[in-house]
């Protein structure tokens, strides 16, 4: 069974890391400045650091809860600020929007649980516990 935490943790940390380079491209700048995000050629790049950084910390189990609120401060303003549904006039893209924002509280959820009981077994926090 402990492969299966060590399973949820990679593919938990797979999406973070899976749009890191969009995180430093111009579309995704300019759509951050169309949702009114401020200064989002320095605030984007700087928050696919924060996912980048955290989603590995959570998948090696390397000071995972630090990760996890790397994850929670890297989700709250993406899931307000970007997929902000109930300001969209346009039905398919309010629609969109809120399964991109409940994907979003889901993958917050996970962040909290994992801020909160660590990383667990097969992971770098737990060997480094056994060696004290």
């Amino acid at each position: 069974m402990k492969f299966v935490v060590l399973l949820g943790r990679i593919l938990f940390s797979l999406i973070f890391l899976n749009t890191l380079i969009g995180h430093f491209s111009p579309q995704m700048t300019g759509y951050a400045a169309s949702q009114g995000v401020p200064a989002p050629s320095f605030l984007v790049p700087f928050s696919g650091i924060i996912a980048f950084i955290g989603s590995l910390s959570i998948m090696f189990g390397y000071k995972a809860r630090l990760g996890a609120w790397l994850i929670v401060i890297f989700l709250i303003p993406v899931s307000f600020w970007m997929h902000a549904f109930w300001n969209m006039s346009d039905p398919m893209q309010a629609q969109m929007n809120m399964a991109m924002f409940m994907k979003n509280m889901s993958m917050l959820g996970g962040a909290l649980i994992i801020a909160y009981f660590g990383a667990g077994p097969l992971s770098v926090d737990e060997n480094l516990a056994r060696k004290r």
